[in-house]
């Protein structure tokens, strides 16, 4: 009887157990995929801000390299593809992206230029009236002098302007190429803003340039003495223009 108790009470305890551990475990738990997580398509707009984003890149990329070649067929030597396509290398250079050794071989003009402009306006009578001839070159040497740190536009864009200009037309004031046109259109279009912005307001349809060129003074020589005589007092025709003022 007692080994037979023993028996039974073990039995009863190991039950307990077992049932004990079972209901500490828990059910199993069943696996759910969380959607959260689940892959989807983003929102429209964040695919149309993406393809706008791409496509601006793509622009910014073509138009890089469109720009490299173009720049290299104009500074290298001349072959096939340059003189094929020198109209379009020649549109696209010129005067925004022109190339030159000019720092590695500097060249300062052995020159003083004066480039002179006056307006002429005809009014309701049909009487044409004549500006006095303005100093273009005067006011830019007035914004580089003791100035630390003068403006490029001050330094070269008229300087550069009139280069070009004889550069394409030589001694004759006819253009003979496409790029002369455009340089004359360039340096006319100059002087006709400068004179508008100094005329403040009075209305030109027709201006005319004159180019006074004399050599620079000898080292030593005391201001307020007298100028070098000039090497060339050039008159350009009348060019006819926007109608500038009111």
């Amino acid at each position: 009887m007692r080994k037979t108790g023993w028996e039974v009470s073990s039995g009863i305890e190991s039950a307990g157990v077992k049932e004990f551990q079972a209901s500490d475990s828990g059910p199993a738990p069943r696996e759910c995929p969380d959607e959260s997580v689940r892959p989807g398509k983003p929102p429209m707009g964040v695919r149309t801000l993406k393809a706008g984003l791409y496509t601006a890149v793509a622009l910014c990329l073509v138009t890089a390299l469109v720009h490299v070649v173009l720049v290299f067929l104009h500074v290298a030597p001349a072959n096939p593809v340059s003189k094929r396509y020198s109209s379009q290398v020649n549109g696209w250079v010129y005067p925004l992206f022109e190339q030159n050794w000019r720092l590695f071989a500097p060249d300062p003009d052995s020159f003083n230029r004066n480039i002179l402009a006056r307006t002429a306006h005809t009014d309701p009578k049909g009487s044409v009236q004549v500006t006095p001839w303005f100093d273009l070159a005067a006011v830019d040497h007035s914004a580089v002098d003791h100035n630390v740190f003068p403006s490029h536009t001050s330094q070269n864009l008229l300087r550069r302007a009139w280069t070009s200009y004889v550069e394409t037309h030589g001694g004759s004031d006819t253009a003979r190429s496409e790029r002369a046109v455009m340089l004359q259109t360039y340096l006319r279009n100059i002087a006709a803003d400068r004179i508008a912005a100094h005329n403040e307001g009075r209305a030109f349809e027709f201006i005319q340039l004159r180019v006074v060129t004399r050599p620079v003074a000898a080292p030593g020589t005391a201001a307020g003495t007298r100028q070098p005589a000039p090497t060339e007092d050039r008159l350009l025709p009348w060019w006819k223009v926007t109608s500038h003022g009111k």
